[in-house]
């Protein structure tokens, strides 16, 4: 029986990733805490089966202290972007087309039929982004490259195009002149369509090879200056919302095997880049590969049942794990092997519906990580659920045997999937450090949204979020977790996917119906900027000034972007007065 505080939480499961359209924007924080009871039952939560960390007491984890202290020295602060997400220019100098190119412009497929074609313009203002990061001071960039821009097919013997190459020159020079570390992600999404349309996308072996081409030319022509590659930006959402649920390009629900599929051959890519960069660069260039894995925490409902424990582990095991533990260990987690192979087996199939890797595959893949990167927005409650193995119902989903929980206190300003829990996040980067042996961890992606109808700049929600969240990470590097940088999602505000521009991630806001696309700080810029000056959090009242005065310069902001506005509209509604030229 558990207990009645933990109600509310059952109640409310979790929704797929489809949005209701509520607004749930500029609520106030303070009267969305989470539950003391809920942090009391768990008070003893992850001794778990999760091999919890010796000098990592997760007894004593308390969800409401504040530390004050600093990372340290040479802790790396950055910001973040994707190529097809900020940089519009879809199809001009050269650039083939994407698989997001065509997903977009199919009626339906996008909130209001949103498109990237344009989105931030960040393909004409690099320079302009550049100085705004320069103002806050960031140590490094995230940002892809666009594979379709510089190998329009996907196939470099087809082509490459050297325009799209000199765009990425540019940027990564332009950055290094005013010492911005470039970290550049090789594959955000953004595949060539030809190769969807020939082979059949992830879902084909040859993807790997294509693939290896394309990072060997980006090693090639920009290794010299860029020494942190990313191969992959969360394969999870590639393989799950791409080919199982079809939420993303390309669209396709290949229920039960196509994300099983895609995440094979998507790991298997990972491992031969990395040998190509081990085997013919690293001697000369001195670079380091990793993978961005984005992970949710799972916590269990209830402490006393075993198989909530063991939910919640197959929960981060079947996220996170799918993709680290194979790079770092050299195979899928077994609870995966056993879930899916048992369901297969139930449904009257002759092997697993989760591939198997060979023993050579095994040794090629293993320890193919210099650094990890990690994503991380939210976490869920998890529960044991028992669905049943019939073929129609099969999916990645119904193999897991759990159920998604929230609880209805935790704060949500923007995307409805992410609420803002911010001791998961402490417990992640645990998890990471004893289940991988303490890699290098660099967090590639953590941040909050907002609905796109808050044209409020004073963002005090996403300052909450990164003085919270930011902290929590502070505290697992005291736990000993080796993470040497992170990176805040995102710079601006971008092109969101399936949602469009319904949603905002960015510390700069994007006035999208203007033509120029011009770009306001809001006040979550200002509170960042000084989190990296400090290096930290100095003391109470500091951080409560940075708040203040953060708030205080966003209303600047605020009055420009409405003046913008009303010239904006009163221009469009001038009446159109052509010349008179005189008869000749």
């Amino acid at each position: 029986m558990l207990p009645d505080y933990l109600i509310p939480v059952l109640l409310t499961p979790v929704r797929d990733r489809s949005r209701t359209g509520r607004d749930p924007c500029c609520r106030l924080w303070s009267n969305m805490l989470p539950c003391c009871a809920v942090r009391v039952c768990h008070v003893l939560m992850l001794v778990l089966c999760l091999s919890a960390a010796e000098d990592f007491d997760w007894t004593k984890n308390n969800h409401d202290s504040f530390y004050y202290g600093t990372f340290p020295t040479g802790f790396s602060w950055g910001a973040g972007s994707s190529a097809y997400q900020t940089e519009g220019a879809w199809d001009k100098d050269g650039k083939g087309l994407s698989i997001w190119d065509v997903f977009s412009h199919k009626k339906g497929k996008i909130q209001q039929n949103d498109t990237g074609d344009s989105s931030c313009e960040g393909y004409y203002k690099f320079k302009d982004d550049t100085s705004l990061m320069k103002e806050l001071k960031l140590n490094h960039y995230r940002f892809s490259i666009s594979w379709p821009r510089i190998i329009p097919t996907g196939v470099k013997s087809d082509h490459i195009n050297e325009k799209g190459i000199q765009y990425y020159n540019e940027l990564i020079d332009h950055l290094l002149e005013n010492k911005i570390t470039p970290i550049v992600t090789l594959y955000h999404w953004d595949l060539p369509q030809v190769l969807q349309e020939k082979y059949g996308g992830w879902q084909n072996i040859s993807m790997i090879n294509h693939f290896n081409e394309f990072a060997n030319l980006c090693f090639e022509r920009f290794g010299n200056r860029v020494k942190y590659w990313i191969t992959f930006n969360n394969p999870w959402s590639v393989a799950v919302e791409g080919y199982e649920t079809g939420e993303h390009a390309p669209g396709l629900r290949l229920r039960g095997t196509g994300a099983y599929k895609a995440a094979h051959h998507i790991i298997k890519a990972h491992a031969k880049v990395w040998h190509t960069y081990d085997t013919l660069w690293r001697g000369k260039q001195q670079g380091l590969v990793g993978i961005s894995l984005s992970g949710d925490w799972g916590e269990p409902v209830d402490i006393t049942n075993q198989k909530d424990i063991e939910a919640a582990e197959r929960y981060v095991q079947f996220y996170l794990g799918w993709f680290a533990t194979p790079v770092f260990h050299g195979d899928y987690p077994q609870v995966m092997k056993d879930f899916v192979g048992r369901k297969s087996v139930h449904q009257g199939l002759g092997t697993s519906r989760l591939p198997m890797f060979s023993p050579q595959e095994k040794s090629y893949m293993k320890g193919t990580c210099d650094f990890l990167g990690i994503g991380h927005f939210t976490t869920r409650y998890i529960t044991h659920k028992s669905y049943p193995s019939g073929r129609s119902g099969t999916s990645y989903f119904t193999d897991r045997d759990l159920a998604e929980l929230v609880d209805p206190r935790w704060p949500d300003p923007g995307s409805e999937w992410l609420y803002s829990v911010p001791w998961g996040f402490r417990r992640l980067l645990n998890f990471v450090k004893t289940q991988y042996g303490n890699p290098m961890i660099y967090v590639t992606e953590n941040g909050v949204s907002e609905k796109m109808s808050c044209t409020e700049l004073c963002d005090e929600w996403r300052i909450q979020y990164y003085k919270d969240y930011i902290n929590e990470m502070l505290k697992a590097i005291r736990d000993g977790v080796n993470v040497k940088g992170y990176t805040a999602w995102s710079l601006l505000d971008k092109f969101e996917w399936d949602e469009g521009y319904s949603e905002r991630f960015g510390l700069y806001y994007v006035d999208f119906r203007n033509k120029n696309k011009p770009r306001y700080p809001k006040a979550s810029v200002q509170f960042y900027k000084r989190i990296i000056s400090f290096n930290g959090f100095p003391n109470q009242r500091e951080v409560e000034n940075w708040r203040r005065k953060a708030v205080e310069t966003c209303s600047s902001s605020n009055q420009l972007l409405a003046a913008a506005r009303r010239e904006s509209k009163e221009h469009a509604e001038m009446p159109k007065v052509w010349p008179v030229h005189d008869e000749v």
